[in-house]
């Protein structure tokens, strides 16, 4: 059967399948070849890895290595002005998912004790605390509205830059330089000067928590002093990063699919205590974080293919995610499936530090919008909302909605008073 499906040139990338999909191309790819051969534009003839179980298994194996410097990793499609990798790429201090054990493993010993399920749970009235008065915020204005500006990209920019103490007044500049910097086919020049301008920001910043720590996660890491203020830039240009950016395009892109959705969001709304199912159903079917790079350090047998030393591998967690090999009607959005496994966070030693905060973060969004704003509805036709495509992690750039006569909760209107 694999000869019938021909060799990709390129990643597969566009969206036919509708906004929540696969490409069609990988879908089918994945159906017939879950372990494919990929021609990168720059000649290399590497791997395209799609279904579940193939996937999970490159992500436990650190012979399939996040490092950057010891081996070439090619990129899948164009970047304007990238050229031709000929040797590795230095390494980045502090940089912990282009690490393998046991660098990646001291680093993030450091970072997991900020991130336990107990301090997350401690953080749960807060943060619905601040989703909520963000719905305020919202609730004061006069629809059409983008939610993504006034609720999905606030809510956990608000929460990780208390939570890493960045002054949220310096959100503006470090929102720009992030989206700058996850675009995918802008020149490289450009890509650089994002990451310049963050890490110069950040860096200044760790430097006077070294100085003056506060009580937040980056001067816990300064007080340490195991980590220096170089790797604690990368640490804090991860954290930052991935803090806001994951969750914003979650909440956004939820939305979308429960508002396309009607009567999964009627079951939703009918039934609250569906949301924390509903959450992990929507972290599947979505997969904002879809595509992850690693270098075969060895042979290694894969999927019945011989992934020899030196290949690049890039792995597709959406395709896997929707693998009807691991789930039911996969392509089918379901608020009442139990979709704990999927791999929307990663798995293995690289499984994503925040997921519980991300976890809370959407329960509380998702639980206010929907309380809060039960005629939410598109303010545009579906095929007008401008998707992230052109992004390395996916949602969508704007999301105008509308509604009539929001719910004012009156105890917080009466405590906000007081």
């Amino acid at each position: 059967m694999t000869s019938t499906v021909p060799v990709p040139h390129g990643l597969p990338m566009q969206r036919d399948a509708g906004p929540f999909g696969p490409p069609s191309d990988i879908t089918r790819l994945r159906d017939a070849r879950p372990v494919s051969p990929l021609v990168f534009p720059d000649g290399h003839e590497g791997w395209l890895v799609t279904g579940f179980d193939a996937v999970r298994q490159v992500m436990a194996d650190t012979r399939f290595s996040s490092r950057q410097d010891i081996g070439i990793l090619h990129v899948p499609y164009e970047v304007p002005g990238m050229p031709v990798p000929t040797e590795p790429s230095p390494p980045v201090p502090g940089m912990f998912i282009a690490m393998d054990p046991p660098d990646h493993t001291r680093v993030r010993r450091m970072l997991t004790g900020a991130f336990t399920v107990k301090r997350m749970r401690m953080l749960e009235e807060h943060i619905a605390d601040v989703a909520e008065r963000q719905l305020d915020e919202l609730a004061r204005l006069t629809p059409p509205v983008d939610l993504v500006r006034e609720f999905a990209l606030p809510v956990p920019s608000l929460v990780i830059c208390e939570l890493l103490g960045v002054p949220y007044g310096d959100r503006e500049s470090f929102q720009t330089n992030s989206a700058r910097f996850l675009v995918k086919d802008q020149p490289l020049e450009e890509k650089m000067a994002a990451y310049g301008a963050l890490t110069t920001y950040l860096s200044d910043l760790v430097t006077r928590k070294r100085a003056e720590p506060g009580e937040d996660i980056l001067s816990d890491l300064a007080r340490h002093g195991e980590l220096t203020v170089e790797e604690l830039t990368g640490c804090a240009f991860l954290l930052l990063l991935a803090g806001h950016e994951t969750t914003a395009n979650m909440l956004a892109l939820g939305a979308f699919a429960l508002l396309e959705h009607p009567e999964q969001l009627a079951e939703l709304r009918a039934d609250p205590e569906l949301l924390p199912d509903a959450v992990e159903e929507l972290l599947r079917y979505l997969s904002v974080v879809d595509i992850l790079y690693r270098y075969a350090t060895e042979d290694i047998e894969l999927g019945g293919e011989t992934i020899g030393r030196g290949s690049t591998v890039v792995v597709s967690l959406l395709a896997a995610n929707h693998d009807p090999r691991r789930f039911d009607d996969p392509d089918t959005l379901d608020v009442r499936r139990k979709a704990r496994g999927h791999l929307s966070f990663g798995h293995g030693v690289h499984q994503c530090l925040g997921q519980q905060l991300a976890r809370l973060e959407m329960r509380a969004g998702f639980a206010g919008l929907l309380r809060r704003f039960p005629t939410l509805e598109l303010a545009v036709p579906a095929a007008e909302v401008p998707l992230r495509t052109d992004m390395n992690i996916y949602g969508v750039h704007a999301l105008p909605v509308t509604w009539t006569n929001p719910v004012v909760d009156v105890a917080r209107e009466r405590r906000g008073a007081e």
